[in-house]
């Protein structure tokens, strides 16, 4: 049986668009919890972002991996942060000027209480060509990226998904100290995490904390920046949404986001540990 669940949010248990998740999907986060099993996010998303995503109810999220397991929560208390050093950072914004590409390093406001700010030394490129993201939860520049370490950063992308796959490429080579990942098909965002921790070692240090054996814990994923904990687990499932690599990787094959397929498996995890027994997308 599956004692505890974990799932990515944006494009997998969220449709892309949508406000947060569904009612449904928060009512099978709650028939999970309140059957004595675990739930948590694995997201790239702050801890900050999970009122508006997950209905402003904190214990949907007091377990999970945020910013792609650089911060990791047990029964609401933090376990373990890892930032990303400024200088690192700044590394990646002075790349992406050198290329003169249409992508931007953006940092990101730990609290949620302002948003983030691309740092670039040409700020004029922007307004020529901004991100989507531009004027809601990016907004400003900043020639230098603050000193210090920061948890979450992305590259923010005006540019196909072709030219994407080129600047995630040409900052793997130009800075392997730092991991760099598509997190969604269809937004155009590159995450920036610290090299050699991703959501898989996220995902096995939850487990460790609460104590279940790995072949209990089933994830849901959908993109790049989930293969590492699709891989970590025997239980792991894809959205039908999910891209190839993520499809092939995962055992476990269930609906698309848009239909709230993560939520109906939630109710079989709940439904069927009552029983003893494995949910039936897993038979």
């Amino acid at each position: 049986m599956i004692r505890l669940a974990l799932t990515d949010l944006d494009d997998t248990l969220i449709p892309f668009g949508a406000d947060g998740a569904s009612p449904k999907a928060l009512s099978a986060i709650h028939r999970m919890l309140d059957a004595g099993l675990e739930f948590g996010p694995v997201t790239g998303r702050l801890p900050s972002a999970m009122g508006w995503m997950l209905g402003g109810d904190p214990r949907c999220c007091a377990t999970g991996a945020f910013a792609n397991g650089q911060v990791i929560r047990i029964d609401g208390e933090t376990v373990k942060v890892i930032s990303i050093a400024s200088d690192l950072l700044q590394r990646v914004a002075d790349v992406l000027d050198e290329a003169d590409v249409p992508a931007w390093l953006a940092i990101y406001d730990e609290t949620g209480e302002e948003p983030a700010r691309l740092v670039t030394s040409r700020p004029q490129s922007v307004g020529e060509n901004p991100p989507d993201t531009w004027g809601r939860s990016v907004c400003g520049t900043a020639a230098r990226v603050e000193p210090g370490g920061h948890v979450k950063a992305n590259v923010q992308c005006s540019c196909d998904r072709y030219q994407m796959v080129e600047v995630r490429d040409l900052l793997r080579r130009e800075v392997p100290e730092l991991s760099f990942v598509l997190p969604s098909l269809t937004a155009r965002v590159i995450d920036v995490n610290v090299a050699g921790w991703d959501k898989g070692d996220g995902v096995r240090l939850i487990a460790r904390e609460l104590g279940i054996p790995i072949d209990q814990v089933a994830v849901f994923g959908d993109s790049e920046n989930d293969l590492a904990m699709i891989e970590s687990v025997p239980n792991s499932v894809a959205v039908a949404n999910a891209s190839q690599a993520v499809r092939d990787a995962a055992r476990w094959h269930i609906g698309p986001a848009a239909d709230d397929s993560v939520a109906d498996a939630l109710l079989q995890i709940a439904d069927s540990a009552a029983r003893g027994e494995d949910p039936a997308f897993m038979r």
